[in-house]
């Protein structure tokens, strides 16, 4: 089944809707029905995903339990259709920018009375205008319970609170990375994918220091993904750091390797000339 992949805020999830027979592209706003209500959203992509006749679609999550234990969650979420692609009156019953700023600064002020650790990034009003959603990043968890009191208060509508990370903090601001594109997160990326620092060891980039290999965020560039893979089928190629080797009948040991290039480090002794390190191409020494 052809579905939709709809999203509310560049920080939040990706939902899935039936097409509905509307024919939709990538960066429409369409109206959808959620279980808090009707919403409006962006069209994000499309998915082909498996229909068992149920209009349902089985979402597998894991999550780590106060014991430090990471468990799987499966949930079941009914599909529902599209409802329209927005109209002109639809646009009109959103948000002012005036309306978001004042919600904004309240927020802001109402933090900083409590004393929370939290930095504010972003606040979003609900289609049907009865629920404001408050998006902030924290090095961990706050209570902030009181503060949702006061900001009912303040406004007198539903109000929600939600913790984002610091990469969703980057790709709401925007910015330009090293290679002085637009940040990937801002442009194309919807779902973050986990970068470690065996991508960067992989690419042989660790020694340029972490400021150069992180990106706005602060955390390890997502592009270090996109050629991880070669470069390990690549190190696949390489003999091991200490191997012994023979080059055109001289016995040396292995001591450095460069992956992209496809050559090794090669350390000789010798009698006459000490020790001599040589740069050795394996595609001229294959056996």
């Amino acid at each position: 089944m052809r579905v939709a992949q709809v999203q509310f805020a560049c920080w939040d999830k990706i939902y899935h809707f039936s097409l509905n027979n509307l024919s939709l592209k990538k960066g429409d706003r369409v109206v959808v029905e959620t279980e808090l209500g009707q919403e409006m959203g962006e069209v994000v992509g499309f998915e082909d995903i498996a229909d068992d006749g149920n209009s349902e679609e089985v979402i597998v999550s894991s999550e780590i339990n106060p014991a430090g234990v990471e468990e799987k969650k499966i949930e079941r979420r009914v599909i529902k259709p599209i409802l329209r692609i927005a109209l002109p009156e639809d646009f009109e019953k959103l948000p002012s920018k005036k309306e978001k700023e004042e919600a904004f600064s309240a927020c802001e002020e109402f933090i900083a009375k409590r004393e929370l650790p939290m930095k504010l990034v972003d606040v979003v009003f609900s289609f049907s205008g009865n629920r404001i959603v408050f998006a902030f990043i924290a090095d961990g968890r706050v209570d902030f319970r009181e503060l949702v009191k006061d900001l009912t208060g303040r406004f007198g509508k539903q109000i929600r609170l939600t913790q984002i990370g610091i990469r969703d903090e980057a790709r709401l601001a925007g910015d330009y990375g090293h290679c002085g594109r637009q940040l990937c997160c801002k442009k194309f990326i919807k779902n973050f994918s986990s970068i470690s620092s065996e991508m960067a060891e992989a690419q042989q980039v660790v020694h340029r220091g972490s400021e150069r290999i992180s990106g706005c965020c602060g955390r390890l560039m997502c592009c270090l993904q996109y050629e991880y893979q070669g470069y390990k089928e690549l190190a696949e190629k390489i003999p091991a750091i200490g191997q012994k080797v023979n080059v055109d009948g001289k016995k040396g040991m292995i001591v450095g390797a460069h992956v992209l290039k496809q050559t090794v480090d090669v350390e000789f002794v010798d009698e006459k000339d000490g020790r001599i390190i040589l740069e050795v191409d394996l595609q001229r020494h294959k056996k």
